[in-house]
Formats: C-alpha cells, sequence, structure tokens
C-alpha cells in the first residue's frame, strides 16, 4: 500500500511539475526533473513518517497542486470536488452569497468590488479591503478557493468578515446575512435634464442587450446632449459583454486584443459602424473597484478618443481565466489569455488611469448622493 501510494503520487507529481514547467516554456533535463521527482517523494516519506501529527495525504496532495497553481498568478487556482461542486449549485438558490468580487494579494483575500445592492455593498465592504478573518478564522495561507468556500453558506445565515481597509489604524468588523445574488447590471435616468446617466454594475450574459435597450429608450424619449456611463465597482464578467459594450460607442477601430500561449490563439476584436449615442459626448467613470472587463470598455473607449475617463485608477486585471474540469469532478481556474488596449498597453498590475483624476470624497460609495463628487464633476463638463 505504501509503495503505491508513493509511486502513484510520484506520476501525479510528474504530470503537475512536467506542466508548470512547459507553461513557462522551461527545458529541463529529464534527469533532473526525475532528481525533483525523487525528492518530492522523499519529502512526502519523511512528512508521513515523522510529521508531529498524522498527515492526511489527500489534503497534502491538494495543497501540492494548489502551491503549483498559486505560483503561476494570483487568479489560477485548484477547485476541490466539492469547492467546484458547490460553484455551480450557487446558482440553484441553495446557497447564499455577499457580493463581492475578490483577489488575491500577498496571501491576503483582497476585494476587488462589491456588487451593487448586495449584502457586502449595504454592510459597507469598500473595493481595496483585505479581508484577514472569516468568521474569526485567520484568512492569511489559505488559498482562495478556501476563503471564498468559508464565505458561502446557505441564504439567511450570518457571517462576520474582519477587513483592514487603507487609512485606518484599527480592523474593521462586519456581520453580513448571506442571500441569493440577483444582479441587475444596467441602470439608466435622466439626469440634469438633459444628461443621460447609464450604470453598469457587472457584464454578465444579458449586459449588453440590457444596455442596448436602455440606450434606445434614452435615444428615442429625449433630446440629450451627453452621456455619463457609470464603471465604478464594477468587478468585469465576460469579455463578450465588454466587446459588445464599447462597440456601442464606437464606428470602427481596434476594441481589445488577447494574447495565448499560442499564437494561432490570438485574436483581435474590431468595431462595427454604428454609434449608438451618435457622437455624443461621453464620459466614463472608473474608480478602484472597476476591473478586467470594465478596464477594457474604459480603456478602449480611452485609446480611441470617445471618451474621457474620469475618477481613479482601475484595479489592473488584464488576463483572462478558464475553468476546466478535471477527471476527479474538481476544477482548475487557470489564466489561458491576457488582453491588451489598442495601444497595445496591458494594464495587469497598472490600471487604466483616467484623463482626470478625482479621487472620492465620500467615505461609502453612494451613487448620486449629494457628497458623489465624481458625478457631480462629469455633470458640470458635461454642461460646459
Amino acid at each position: 500500500m505504501k509503495e503505491y501510494f508513493v509511486k502513484k503520487f510520484k506520476f501525479i507529481f510528474f504530470i503537475l511539475i512536467f506542466s508548470t514547467l512547459s507553461s513557462y516554456n522551461y527545458v529541463q533535463s529529464s534527469e533532473n526533473l526525475y532528481e525533483k521527482i525523487d525528492l518530492f517523494s522523499e519529502v512526502l516519506e519523511t512528512i508521513k513518517k515523522k510529521y508531529v501529527d498524522e498527515v492526511n495525504e489527500v489534503e497534502v496532495m491538494d495543497s501540492a497542486i494548489n502551491g503549483i497553481l498559486r505560483s503561476l498568478d494570483p487568479y489560477s487556482a485548484y477547485m476541490s470536488p466539492k469547492v467546484y461542486n458547490d460553484m455551480r449549485t450557487e446558482t440553484t438558490g441553495k446557497f447564499g452569497g455577499l457580493g463581492i468580487e475578490v483577489g488575491m494579494e500577498s496571501g491576503v483575500v483582497k476585494v476587488i468590488s462589491p456588487i451593487d445592492d448586495t449584502p457586502a455593498y449595504r454592510a459597507g465592504i469598500k473595493a481595496g479591503d483585505y479581508i484577514v478573518k472569516i468568521d474569526g478564522e485567520q484568512v492569511q495561507g489559505k488559498t482562495l478557493m478556501e476563503a471564498v468556500n468559508l464565505m458561502r453558506g446557505e441564504v439567511d445565515t450570518t457571517i462576520e468578515l474582519t477587513v483592514r481597509r487603507k487609512g485606518t489604524k484599527k480592523a474593521l468588523n462586519f456581520t453580513i446575512k448571506r442571500a441569493i445574488i440577483e444582479i441587475k447590471s444596467v441602470t439608466s435616468k435622466i439626469i440634469e435634464q438633459k444628461i443621460g446617466y447609464l450604470r453598469l454594475s457587472s457584464f454578465n450574459e444579458n449586459s449588453s442587450n440590457q444596455l442596448k435597450n436602455q440606450i434606445t429608450t434614452l435615444e428615442k424619449e429625449n433630446n440629450l446632449n451627453g452621456y455619463i456611463l457609470d464603471l465604478r465597482n464594477n468587478p468585469g464578467g465576460l469579455l463578450s459583454q465588454a466587446i459588445n459594450v464599447s462597440d456601442f460607442f464606437l464606428n470602427d477601430g481596434e476594441i481589445v486584443s488577447t494574447k495565448s500561449r499560442h499564437k494561432r490563439e490570438d485574436r483581435k476584436y474590431f468595431a462595427n459602424v454604428g454609434d449608438k449615442i451618435n457622437g455624443k459626448p461621453l464620459i466614463v467613470l472608473i474608480n478602484y473597484g472597476s476591473a478586467s472587463a470594465s478596464e477594457i470598455v474604459a480603456g478602449s473607449l480611452q485609446d480611441q478618443k470617445r471618451a474621457i475617463l474620469l475618477g481613479e485608477t482601475s484595479y489592473g486585471k488584464g488576463s483572462v481565466q478558464s475553468i476546466i474540469p478535471l477527471k476527479n469532478r474538481g476544477a482548475i481556474r487557470l489564466t489561458i489569455s491576457k488582453y491588451y488596449l489598442p495601444s497595445g498597453k496591458s494594464i495587469s498590475e497598472v490600471g487604466v488611469v483616467p484623463d482626470i483624476e478625482v479621487e472620492e470624497e465620500d467615505e461609502e460609495f453612494e451613487i448620486d448622493s449629494k457628497t458623489d463628487n465624481q458625478l457631480n464633476y462629469a455633470i458640470k463638463l458635461l454642461k460646459s
């Protein structure tokens, strides 16, 4: 049994190491590779024999797999069969969520953005918060998927998050009740009589259709002077939706390109004729909570000189992930490509820099409140 265990994990580890080294396009002699496999087996055997506590071998291997993926980038991760199943069934109503998009930074879970009108948003969680404890349990040392799994739970159950926030000395505690997250990704209205306001809170399967319908309604009923597209605290979503939304405001030109490991998989996406707001002035609002697909839209419209960007530098997530199922009924979330703006610039770890930098003055993010200085600044620009 013991020999079987060692041989089995030698083989698994060989596959994992080989895949990882290939992803870095790193060539290593087979002799050195087998030496590393033998070294791993030796370490594993030593742990089994001498570690102070009895070791769960399955958990050790899961951690080894996760370690490989985490060494690639903050967004790649392993999902055990249970975690993967929980993720898939989350939409059925069995599991509740908080309404936050999270990432990993220096081993700590970081809030990319709270989503509008969700429990986390209403509780006061902000983009840039670091989640250090979940129900009193330390987060550091856990994988992103492990932390996400801790935050999932049955609807109407409560959870306590302890966060560290930039500019505050003491940790903040939030008690939040889980709920089914139903996101209405697009809202619109007329402000200051002649300005169309479009709020896009996420990029899901229907976002572009919803936005197109809202624009059509506003254009038919009102003689508008300009538009404000609000992408603040929008954590992103589907690449296809980002392309569609960008296309609504352009007549031609490149929107975005993606580059993969293999050149044959590289893609460029271009706008079609038909600016849906007929060339009217457009201001796009962004902040630190604007990520991924939001940054594609904002960066593309900025590069094509179609819009003025106002607010704060965005999050800086310039990669595309895919969920790849595994034979054990688990899955891996793997970065499969990176995207580039029309200028050729990557925003990874950098973000999109606004044309006009205006910091949020309100401590609590409230759209259209009297203290929303960014929105008020955009209104003044369009009225001038």
